[in-house]
């Protein structure tokens, strides 16, 4: 059976690549609630140095594939506005209800558990915009 694909905010991924104003919607270095599939996120993107800085604080629900997805939209918008990393920041560790299988995904996938400036626990990467981080079916 094929996979279907994820809408965000009802737009496909490809509709939000083309999508002139998604810089000046999304990266503000604000939070920003989206839903993603059936997927509520809570995240912030801002950039700094031509590094886009990721950090998701909230994804409830989903379950269908929905990081794979937003990994890839995020890294092929980063690499159509030529920015050299991504600073991924994914506050995982201290939730009410943990994921024990994100654990290990983030874990394969090269993530280190750090601190952030405020001392919250998180999983963090920084990843070059030519090296995918999900590799892509």
């Amino acid at each position: 059976m094929p996979r279907r694909e994820i809408l965000i905010e009802g737009l496909t991924p490809e509709q939000l690549l083309n999508l002139e104003e998604l810089e000046s919607l999304a990266v503000t270095g604000a939070p920003l609630i989206f839903r993603a599939g059936s997927a509520d996120i809570l995240a912030e993107f801002s950039i700094e140095d031509q590094t886009l800085k990721v950090e998701l604080a909230v994804v409830e629900n989903g379950g269908e594939g929905v990081l794979p997805a937003l990994f890839s939209l995020i890294e092929r918008s980063a690499v159509k506005r030529r920015l050299v990393a991504i600073e991924w920041w994914i506050y995982a560790r201290n939730c009410a209800v943990p994921n024990p299988r994100l654990e290990r995904v983030l874990t394969r996938l090269g993530f280190q558990v750090r601190e952030n400036a405020a001392g919250s626990e998180c999983y963090w990467l920084r990843k070059s915009t030519n090296a995918s981080l999900w590799n892509r079916r």
